[in-house]
């Protein structure tokens, strides 16, 4: 979020209570070019960086660590074709929260049935939920591989924390916390010193694609998918742009002010390219350091992200262990605030109440006890006899299929003038999102004819 002057000129908004600049002192400001500059940059990064960071949670390392285990290097080629299609659902995603001012389930309460809003909003808060329980297992695991001690502690420390760090620390403050642990998933990166790479063998991988007819194949292609364009990301950057709408004074919903509107599309897409393309060259370093050490070795019976690191030390020794494991436990708990946060959110929007991470929580008591309710349930989870394994898993192929119904919802309401006004999304960049819509359909309708022939 970047830092706004104030104009003398104000007018007092009676929707949000807050005095905003007169649209002509506005109209004056945005025709004064800024120069480029790198710390203004990385200040306006914000809601693209951190959803494309959360995308590699630790479901989705012990998805990469999975596929490039079991597939080698040759199924690097996903995440080429993965980065211009999440890149286009979420800047759809970021322009509708900036255009309306609402988020995606806001707009759907206010234009379609209330019967698709409960629907949508009830399989996002399981899938999200199921997440959570994976992601704070799979911390723990990983915090066991470092330190040992009871796992258990470790889910309940890390669950509540990040409760309460969403709750009680000031939002600027907290958004601040969330750009400084994408850090974190330079562990990958590093990681790749100690796998003796064929970097023949994974370009090859990446740019030519390797397909094999099989049920297993086709749901690891689905589990990619599904950890890589999922439901809670479309959900999270629409909701945190609107966000940033409300708690800056000198912004309104792009449908109510036109001014600025193509600066703010600008840097909507510069913040969403450069998220997903850290999120997918972490996601590609993860299939690599995978596919050069355990896959080499024959071991492709990894299940998540903590075995893959367990797996690391007799390969490429302890210090990628380590690493692997630290990467693990940063992705959490950048992760875990996220998915809760989306879920409170699409609650929150469809009920109209007053939502979002910036208010007291007395002022939006329903919006904080939806998001410590998901978080409460995924620790309790983590008590139950659920294989943690197969949620760790299956909770991204559930992302996968719950995907496809949420994306075609987003493709139409970007549309309908009713919705956005002018600013519907039109050229390029509407077909891609539809590209991208029709691409997760194509695999999750493969993984379940392969699994009807696997089944024969």
């Amino acid at each position: 979020m970047s830092d706004h002057k104030h104009s003398n000129s104000k007018h007092h908004d009676k929707k949000t209570g807050h005095d905003k600049p007169a649209p002509k002192a506005e109209a004056n400001k945005d025709k004064v070019k800024e120069p480029f500059s790198v710390r203004y940059f990385l200040k306006a990064l914000g809601p693209g960086l951190i959803t494309g960071a959360s995308d590699d949670d630790p479901s989705g390392i012990g998805t990469y660590s999975q596929a490039g285990a079991q597939l080698g290097y040759g199924i690097g080629w996903t995440m080429l074709l993965t980065f211009p299609l999440m890149a286009a659902i979420q800047e759809i995603s970021a322009r509708v929260g900036r255009v309306t001012g609402h988020g995606i389930s806001g707009n759907v309460c206010r234009h379609y049935s209330p019967w698709l809003l409960n629907v949508v909003v009830a399989l996002l808060f399981i899938a999200n939920t199921v997440n959570i329980a994976a992601d704070l297992g799979a911390m723990a695991d990983a915090t066991k591989l470092l330190i040992g001690g009871p796992g258990m502690i470790y889910v309940l420390f890390y669950g509540v924390t990040s409760v309460v760090a969403q709750i009680f620390l000031d939002y600027k403050r907290y958004v601040s916390v969330l750009k400084w642990l994408t850090l974190s998933l330079f562990a990958y990166v590093a990681a790749l010193a100690f796998a003796h790479v064929s970097w023949g063998e994974a370009l090859t991988g990446v740019l030519v694609p390797r397909l094999t007819w099989s049920a297993d194949y086709f749901t690891t292609i689905v589990a990619i998918f599904g950890t890589t364009i999922s439901p809670y990301l479309f959900f999270w950057q629409a909701s945190q742009e609107a966000e940033d709408q409300r708690v800056d004074v000198t912004k309104q919903p792009l449908i109510d002010k036109h001014y600025g509107a193509q600066k703010e599309f600008h840097r909507i897409r510069a913040d969403t390219i450069v998220g997903m393309a850290f999120s997918n060259l972490i996601a590609l370093a993860i299939i690599i350091t995978a596919a050069a050490t355990l896959h080499a070795a024959g071991k492709t019976d990894i299940q998540t992200s903590a075995q893959a690191a367990e797996a690391l030390r007799p390969i490429a020794g302890q210090f990628a262990e380590v690493i692997f494991a630290l990467g693990i436990v940063g992705t959490g708990l950048l992760a875990i605030p996220v998915l809760g946060g989306a879920t409170a959110y699409a609650v929150g929007e469809g009920r109209r109440w007053p939502v979002g991470l910036a208010r007291k929580p007395k002022e939006a008591i329903a919006f904080y006890s939806v998001l410590a309710l998901s978080a409460a349930i995924g620790i309790a989870l983590n008590f139950t006899k659920i294989d943690p394994i197969q949620a760790l898993y299956w909770s991204a192929v559930v992302n996968g299929v719950l995907a496809v119904p949420v994306m075609v919802l987003l493709m139409i309401m970007a549309r309908q003038q009713n919705v956005m006004g002018k600013f519907v999304i039109r050229g390029p960049l509407y077909w891609l999102g539809w590209l991208s819509t029709a691409a997760m359909l194509l695999s999750v309708l493969a993984m379940g004819v392969g699994m009807f022939v696997g089944g024969k």
